[in-house]
């Protein structure tokens, strides 16, 4: 029992200590804007952004079972940049540029809707995308599948069952995800390993024994749409 003890509080110290070796950044860029101004005062600034891109970092690993450095891409530093734009967020290049003027209008939980948007973002700086050729419909939807899986889905998210195709992206792949993900446990991370230098629908397949059309029909057939 000692020595299982023992182990468990090595694992998690060298969990946080592979965690510290990349370098989180926050960039504020927002002046004395309103969304600047709510990113300090009500989310927590730059200390809560460096805290989010951390905790999303760990939970990504978690998930997909990227255990050991070799499972992972090589990610040494993660920048979040906050700035007076467009949209909501975007990524490129492991710089998350995110839009302070969307949280002006924000009526709900501030924080949460912001790490909801963390998590979605980080999970592009450390998932496969089968060497360019995965559909960008299910690169957003592993993303956001992270975001569901963490506790942050907003509430005007679509229902599961809801959607039109199961490489739509976002929300809807995101909750058919989870359910051939409740079909094999693991599902999505085995499927993200997959795809570290290819892709193809057949992986579906591979993993789950049904060619990914059919297990789209089963998954509306088993809300009813």
């Amino acid at each position: 029992m000692a020595c299982h003890k023992i182990f468990l509080v090595v694992s998690l110290m060298l969990a946080v200590s592979l965690v510290n070796a990349v370098e989180f950044s926050v960039i504020d860029n927002t002046g004395d804007s309103t969304g600047g101004r709510r990113f300090r005062e009500e989310i927590g600034g730059v200390s809560y952004g460096e805290q989010s891109l951390r905790s999303a970092t760990d939970f990504i690993w978690r998930l997909f079972q990227q255990n050991n450095p070799s499972d992972r891409r090589d990610t040494p530093k993660i920048t979040l940049i906050m700035e007076n734009s467009k949209d909501v967020a975007y990524s490129s290049q492991d710089q998350i540029h995110y839009n302070a003027g969307s949280l002006v209008d924000d009526s709900g939980d501030i924080r949460r809707g912001f790490t909801g948007v963390i998590y979605h973002e980080v999970v592009h700086s450390w998932q496969w995308n089968g060497g360019g050729r995965a559909p960008v419909g299910l690169i957003e939807g592993i993303a956001d599948y992270v975001r569901l899986k963490a506790g942050y889905a907003p509430s005007h998210w679509v229902a599961p069952g809801g959607g039109d195709r199961w490489d739509e992206g976002y929300a809807v792949t995101a909750r058919f995800l989870d359910y051939c993900n409740d079909l094999r446990n693991g599902f999505v991370a085995e499927l993200n390993k997959k795809m570290r230098s290819d892709y193809n629908d057949g992986f579906f397949f591979d993993l789950l024994g049904k060619d990914v059309n059919q297990l789209w029909r089963e998954y509306k057939a088993n809300y009813g749409q």
